[in-house]
């Protein structure tokens, strides 16, 4: 007999076929219920029970303008709430990062991220973002959950060799595979770039000064069947990218160095290299009643920031070579037990370790005693290292009340060993009301506590840098703490006949220590510091309409994220600030009122597609205290592509994308606000160009 499941609330899959995908109860096929017990038992595991959930699948990542090219918060930016920042950042739901990153059901450590992006959107079968009163299942990072899950060799067989360029340089090929090879279910994926821009412009110029970029990503899965209960299943990757840090033409010199006291700022060349190496390993195994998953990992990255000495002591005084490496690993248990018709309980725990180092040579200038810099550089050098550890379990009720009525009832716990020690108990609970066959109804509370970034946490000896020009506004330093918050999501999903579905969502968070970050000086390494108190809140509107040929979508987010009283890393804050800072609410940097984002894709004949995509924001957060924002913007992007019959007989697809089709002008950072290192504009039009054989 089909078995029967209760899908997350409020799904809003960004899909190409013509069912919708309704928020209730559905009858599996046959299919699938005669698939080995442990193939289905990962499915089994984790629940998104009670929060809100968009995917974006295989399809229609590659149909939407830039295809399997755009980066992964590209396709993120396309759901809804989510903001975009320059360097690559994404804020979900008004918080800076908190995101949890999982690849087919197991979270990985987090690392040292920069500009480039770890993961290529080709190698994904799906894409889903939880949002919300999360269950308790999910810890640590709880603002958000991106669910990976990796294309595979028994549901996406086949494979394609591809190359696309266009704009600025850029050459991407690429090439990826999926099969069965002695029993094995088998992918493997590829890619490599070379732009002559990597990150933004910090001009409004057509193409950035010093700007390219060499990225390599790779990535190779494995799963077999042991037995009829058992399974196992590989993955791991790696992504390898260097970028060169673009300059800007007629910045005034401020100091002199080395003799120099007149450099031409267009050509400075620094650069920065970031490596990311991934790997997981899960066993899944059913016993009757029970599945059982048990997943260790492992997560080794690092940045190294390597300036351009003389022309960054003529400009700033300071020039710092900085390396920021991390070594995560761990082990995640996770367990279901169908105990009744009415009862099915889950319970976890997860331990991580983390390594950090740091290291750093920094030139600067000393200073006389009438406060000004003489020509005599010395470097100072800094290195130290530091272990942490993550400890977190959970177990929790999925409680059917009546056919349409289910109330998740969970408890967590966590504990941080890292510069601070602390820990927590968390109560969570969701209902979900299926009010009518179309309509959905949920409202959920989470108490959440998020550790600091622990690779991130500064510790330079503040003291050695007086008397110079690195010396910082202040030398206060407090401890950055971990965020402790008590969530609350309301929301309803209303399907209007059988392709539109529509769904809003409100929320609010109430913080003490509120997690921020900001980038200090050239290196694009984050630093967490606390706000004493925080408060989030929001709403969320969207809408999908699907068909056969079409496609249709749109998001629309209001929201506000606001902090009081800097308390930790005080050092990197001027003094006025801080003092204003500690009387009153500001906004965070990251702070947008108003994001929108639509998209359209259409099948209009045999083997063709064509697709829109924008993007609306009216301003980040700018001045001082972010007491002002920037211009409102809105881009737009579209795509063609088409399939047809080579010569070798072979399947072979074509393609075009224009992206910002209308050439906008657009500033997503100019160089002020709490944390905000420097300025940087927004992708000028691109054309991009593809071909690829499928195999």
């Amino acid at each position: 007999m089909p078995r029967r499941l209760l899908p997350a609330l409020a799904a809003l899959p960004l899909a190409l076929p013509a069912a919708a995908q309704a928020p209730v109860e559905a009858e599996l096929p046959e299919v699938v219920v005669a698939a080995p017990r442990a193939a289905e038992a990962r499915q089994e595991i984790p629940t998104s029970l009670g929060s809100r959930e968009t995917r974006v699948d295989r399809a229609t990542i590659e149909a939407l303008p830039g295809g399997g090219a755009q980066p992964l918060n590209q396709v993120l930016l396309q759901t809804p709430g989510v903001v975009q920042d320059s360097f690559g950042e994404i804020h979900i739901r008004g918080e800076h990062r908190n995101l949890q990153y999982r690849l087919n059901g197991v979270a990985l450590p987090e690392g040292l991220s920069g500009f480039g992006q770890v993961f290529d959107a080709r190698s994904l079968r799906s894409v889903s973002v939880l949002t919300g009163a999360l269950p308790a299942q999910y810890g640590f990072r709880t603002n958000a959950v991106i669910e990976l899950e990796t294309r595979s060799g028994t549901r996406d067989p086949g494979g394609a060799l591809g190359l696309q360029g266009g704009s600025r340089g850029t050459v991407q090929p690429y090439a990826n595979w999926a099969g069965i090879l002695g029993g094995w279910d088998v992918f493997a994926s590829g890619t490599f770039l070379r732009s002559e821009q990597g990150i933004e412009n910090p001009t409004s110029s057509w193409q950035a000064i010093n700007g390219g970029t060499q990225q390599l990503r790779g990535l190779g899965y494995a799963a077999r069947q042991l037995d009829d209960t058992t399974r196992l299943s590989l993955i791991a990757g790696t992504s390898l990218n260097r970028f060169n840090i673009p300059t800007q033409r007629g910045l005034e010199p401020k100091f002199t160095a080395y003799g120099v006291s007149d450099f031409d700022s267009s050509a400075l060349r620094a650069r920065q290299w970031e490596r990311t190496w991934y790997g997981t390993a899960a066993l899944q195994k059913s016993f009757g009643s029970v599945d059982l998953q048990v997943a260790p990992f492992i997560r080794s990255s690092s940045i190294h920031y390597v300036p351009s000495i003389p022309g960054e002591m003529v400009f700033n005084g300071v020039a710092s070579d900085v390396y920021r490496g991390s070594l995560g690993a761990g082990l995640q248990t996770d367990a279901t037990w169908r105990l009744a018709e009415e009862h099915t309980l889950r319970a976890g725990f997860q331990v991580t370790g983390e390594r950090a180092r740091f290291r750093s040579a920094t030139t600067v200038l000393p200073l006389g005693a009438d406060g000004l810099a003489f020509d005599d550089p010395l470097t100072l050098t800094d290195r130290f290292g530091r272990t942490g550890w993550l400890y977190g379990s959970y177990l929790q009720d999925e409680w059917r009340l009546t056919d349409r009525l289910t109330l998740n009832l969970g408890l967590r716990w966590d504990q941080m060993v890292e510069y601070v020690t602390a820990g927590q108990v968390s109560p969570r609970a969701n209902l979900v009301w299926r009010a009518t066959e179309s309509t959905t109804v949920h409202a959920g509370y989470a108490r959440t506590f998020t550790p600091p970034q622990f690779e991130l946490v500064p510790n330079a000896t503040l003291a050695r840098f007086e008397g110079t020009t690195g010396a910082p506004a202040n030398t206060l330093n407090d401890p950055v703490r971990p965020e402790r918050a008590h969530r609350f999501d309301l929301g309803v999903s209303q399907r209007l006949g059988e392709n539109l579905t529509l769904g809003a969502d409100a929320y609010y968070k109430d913080v003490h220590d509120l997690l921020d970050f900001g980038q200090f000086g050239n290196a694009l390494i984050f630093t967490p510091f606390n706000y004493r108190r925080g408060r989030i809140y929001g709403v969320e509107f969207s809408g999908n309409w699907r068909s056969e040929r079409w496609l249709v979508y749109g998001n629309l987010a209001l929201s506000r994220s606001a902090g009081r009283d800097i308390r930790s890393a005080q050092f990197t804050f001027d003094p006025e600030e801080l003092a204003y800072i500690s009387g009153k609410y500001v906004r965070t940097d990251h702070d947008q009122l108003v994001t929108g984002s639509a998209g359209a894709v259409w099948k209009g004949w045999e083997g063709g597609r064509l697709s829109a995509s924008m993007l609306y924001g009216n301003g980040l957060r700018r001045g001082f205290a972010n007491s002002e924002k920037l211009a409102s913007y809105a881009t737009f992007n579209v795509g063609v592509a088409q399939d047809f019959t080579g010569p070798d007989k072979g399947t072979w697809t074509v393609r075009l994308d224009l992206l910002n089709a209308f050439d906008t002008i657009y500033q997503l950072r100019d160089g002020t606000g709490i944390g905000v290192g420097a300025p940087q504009f927004g992708l000028r039009r691109t054309v991009l160009a593809g071909l690829s054989r499928a195999f």
